[in-house]
């Protein structure tokens, strides 16, 4: 009798249960790994949106400092001036832009001469798409992403 008792309760699973919890982990894999991969995209141009407002807010101080004026960028060392005229005293330093699937993050800054709006950039000196940020004195100045690309509401990047 007690050996009846053992070898009823040290049984295991069968091979059959085994594989419906496999199939359940399989499907519930399937599902959660897309929208992981969704989430991070998500976090990443929320991200870049943040830094891309301390940028317009560093813009915005150092215009009420220089009574209306705006950094006038001019040449090739428009990175350069842009870092020279706005850190460390309007913003610590110039954030990532981090968009993923589209271009590596870069805190670079292209100096687009006399272009007003972001879709102005193909009449512009520098090449549209071109990773980082862009930056114009055009306009009272602006800043916007150097991404040519639509986010995950589908709206195209450089609208920001």
């Amino acid at each position: 009798m007690t050996r009846l008792k053992q070898s009823v309760s040290q049984r295991g699973f069968t091979l059959i249960e085994l594989m419906i919890v496999v199939a359940i982990i399989g499907i519930l894999a399937a599902v959660a790994v897309p929208k992981f991969a969704e989430m991070i995209r998500k976090s990443k141009e929320g991200s870049t949106k943040g830094a891309l407002s301390a940028l317009r807010s560093a813009l915005t101080i150092y215009q009420s400092d220089n009574e209306g004026m705006v950094p006038l960028m001019k040449g090739a060392r428009g990175d350069e001036n842009v870092r020279v005229a706005m850190v460390p005293k309007y913003i610590e330093t110039i954030p990532l832009s981090k968009l993923g699937q589209y271009h590596d993050d870069s805190n670079y800054v292209h100096v687009a001469v006399a272009t007003t709006t972001p879709w102005d950039l193909n009449t512009s000196t520098i090449t549209p798409d071109a990773n980082g940020w862009v930056y114009t004195s055009a306009n009272e100045g602006k800043f916007w992403v150097s991404c040519t690309h639509t986010d995950a509401k589908n709206e195209a990047i450089t609208s920001w």
